[in-house]
């Protein structure tokens, strides 16, 4: 039989091009036709294997060359349950690493199983599911409260859901669980990676793993060891609807699905890594790199996906799509997106192809798109710059928030004041308006004050250094910057003062999240205060030092309390979350008209703002309602570690103050004092009160 020769790249341009349709395996009543992208191979093999000796190859055939670097089969040899494989060969070179040994994923898989390590079988998979009838909850941005979590890690020592169901898709939906969310008042469940992927060489030989999944080897399949026992010996098909049934009963309780989605790199790392799938079937285009084949890594893993490349853009798109109507997911939270907006020459750009089309695409209208808006590379930091359609973690607010709250407070500690005002602070307050354009407004910031990647919120008022000594990198990895404060004592520590403050610091912080305009997230077990002793890095652990406790102190079913009072504060209270920014001098609907004032109840002047002696203010927003009620709160906070007396402002048509919530309170306080305007309030170091004016 001749080999094809390669094809020509197609007339057309562009990732939406129809050359990309029906890429991977589509099932007729009478087999399947397969279809894979290679510019660069001069012939593709596909390989038919047994169904339980993952060895024993049964046929080989040869796909055709089509058009645009398609090459395609159809044979009655794949059917739902079969396992195969791709080989691929081409011309040796620079930028090229094909083996026509080497048993290759085919990309757009959606079963998966292992023959070894590093050594895996695609599976076709038929993917039937019956919905019931169950819709997407569709929550409204301003009313959405992010959970963040580990699939394995929130479920695996929960003792009212059965072993059989630990750590697993089926118990991160048991009822036990869902009561928890609901409990708590959270609103979308973010799930990290879920994507099949696989650890590192050098972790498995230190004895540790990638718990936390931002290695994959494929974007179609579900990680198989988070499903039960059951699903894994049925096989892939069960897996996925292991998974199916994990979204359906979520909805089912009005709670969406976000999935944290690694795009930006494969689990094939560097040149010498592991040949598994783009490596082998073209290495060249799928991988972003130099003239001679020197692998361009912007991400920090080894190699970055060349979104460049009209083919791999549209295998991401075609990911998203599939995950969004197929799987029935809510959301999408990127990681290090700002490589997939990098352009040929490796320029991040807002207007990149696959940025535009991931919010233009009608297959995914309504879906939260969430970038994490940095990479490692040149140019990497973009946080404010993604475009219209685009949420993004906010950084800034980040890192304002805990200088304000941690760093500024240690350094007043050893100096006569704190390094800065309250200005910037309120800035991140009020909807970061100085890092988002009017247009996209404060609910294009995702706020957070931690998240997977860092130290707990306990541990962040608990350690000034990290602790990683038991990553195997001599304490080397995990960041060195983070605005921690330990309040007088490193860690584990028997002095009540300093346990106290620790748990007041916890609720401003906390109280700040869920106070601020913007979209809140939440890391799982921040709710408990929960710790990983000081470790800011636990990527690497899957183990009790990073699953969720579910035996609690008092002290942290306080906290739990804590947040419960706030979430249901900012329901309760349209102003705490605009949709719009304000405009002075402008009605703006769906907007929260902002006055700010000092400890004296006078308008703030401009020195208030930036004087490191000052650190109060009472912060009111006033809702210009479309949909809800009209409403006003009073926000006080006090960022300086003395008591302070505090005069509420005079404002039109307010006639009293009725208490919500207060930082300073070990159990949240009963809704329901009421002051009157002029009255003054005693108010503890480092605190906060909210009010609403009535």
């Amino acid at each position: 039989m001749r080999t094809p020769e390669p094809s020509e790249p197609s007339p057309h341009s562009g990732l939406l091009d129809p050359i990309f349709d029906n890429l991977g395996i589509t099932v007729h009543p009478d087999g399947a036709t397969l279809r894979v992208w290679s510019a660069s191979a001069s012939s593709i093999e596909l390989v038919i294997f047994d169904d339980t000796d993952l060895d024993w190859a049964l046929d080989t055939l040869q796909l055709v060359a089509r058009e645009g670097g398609v090459w395609e089969i159809t044979t009655p040899a794949l059917r739902p349950g079969v396992r195969y494989a791709v080989r691929a060969n081409g011309e040796h070179g620079p930028g090229n690493t094909f083996n026509p040994q080497t048993l290759l994923v085919e990309p757009y898989s959606k079963g998966l199983v292992s023959a070894g390590y590093e050594d895996w079988r695609s599976v076709v998979i038929a993917g039937e599911f019956d919905w019931g009838g169950v819709q997407k909850p569709a929550i409204p941005l301003d009313r959405t409260v992010i959970y963040e979590t580990h699939v394995k890690g929130i479920s695996k020592r929960h003792p009212d859901v059965p072993p059989s169901l630990h750590g697993t898709y089926a118990g991160l939906a048991h009822p036990a669980m869902i009561q928890h969310y609901l409990k708590l008042g959270v609103t979308s469940i973010q799930l990290l990676p879920v994507h099949q992927f696989a650890s590192e060489p050098r972790l498995l030989q230190l004895g540790l793993t990638n718990y936390w999944g931002y290695n994959s080897v494929n974007f179609f399949t579900p990680h198989s060891a988070y499903a039960t026992q059951a699903a894994r010996s049925e096989g892939p098909e069960a897996v996925l609807r292991e998974f199916k049934g994990m979204v359906k009963l979520l909805h089912e309780a009005g709670l969406e699905v976000i999935l944290d989605v690694v795009y930006n790199h494969t689990a094939e790392e560097g040149i010498g890594g592991p040949r598994s799938s783009f490596r082998g079937i073209d290495n060249r285009n799928y991988y972003r790199q130099q003239d001679d084949g020197t692998y361009i890594d912007v991400t920090g893993c080894g190699n970055a996906v060349n979104t460049a490349t009209d083919a791999a853009a549209r295998l991401v798109l075609d990911s998203l799509r599939y995950w969004a109507q197929d799987v029935q997911i809510d959301g999408f939270r990127f990681d290090l997106a700002a490589t997939l907006g990098r352009d040929a020459a490796h320029t991040f750009t807002p207007e990149h192809p696959l940025l535009r089309a991931i919010i233009d695409d009608p297959q995914l209208a309504g879906v939260k798109k969430i970038a994490e808006p940095w990479d490692v590379g040149m140019g990497g930091w973009q946080t404010g710059n993604f475009g219209d359609g685009w949420l993004e973690w906010n950084d800034r607010y980040r890192d304002r928030v805990r200088n304000f709250w941690l760093s500024d407070v240690d350094y007043a500690r050893r100096a006569a004041n704190a390094p800065v005002g309250i200005g910037g602070f309120a800035t991140r307050l009020a909807g970061s308006s100085n890092t988002f354009s009017v247009e996209r407004g404060p609910l294009a910031s995702v706020n957070f004050v931690t998240a997977h990647d860092g130290f707990t919120l306990r541990d962040l008022v608990s350690y000034d250094v990290k602790h990683n000594m038991g990553n195997g990198e001599e304490n080397r990895d995990g960041a060195n910057t983070n605005r921690s404060f330990n309040h007088g004592a490193e860690g584990p520590t028997s002095d009540e003062g300093i346990l106290a403050t620790r748990r007041k610091a916890m609720r401003n912080l906390l109280g700040t999240l869920l106070l601020s305009a913007g979209v809140p997230m939440i890391t799982a077990g921040d709710e408990f205060g929960r710790t990983q002793r000081g470790n800011n890095n636990a990527y690497c652990h899957d183990s009790a030092l990073t699953w969720m406790s579910w035996q609690n102190a008092p002290w942290q079913e306080n906290l739990f309390a804590h947040v419960q009072r706030l979430l249901t504060v900012r329901a309760e209270n349209p102003a705490l979350r605009p949709v719009h920014f304000a405009r002075l001098g402008e009605l703006t609907p769906s907007a929260s008209v902002m006055e700010w004032f000092d400890e004296s109840g006078q308008t703030m002047s401009g020195e208030r703002w930036t004087n490191p002696a000052h650190r109060t203010l009472q912060y009111m927003a006033s809702s210009t309602p479309e949909a809800e009620e009209f409403n006003r709160i009073l926000l006080i906070v006090h960022g300086n570690e003395t008591t302070i007396d505090v005069t509420l402002p005079h404002v039109e048509s307010v006639e009293r103050f009725t208490s919500l919530w207060s930082s300073a309170d070990e159990v949240p306080l009963v809704p329901g004092d009421s002051y009157e305007p002029g009255c003054t309030l005693s108010l503890p170091p480092t605190s906060m009160h909210l009010f609403q004016a009535l």
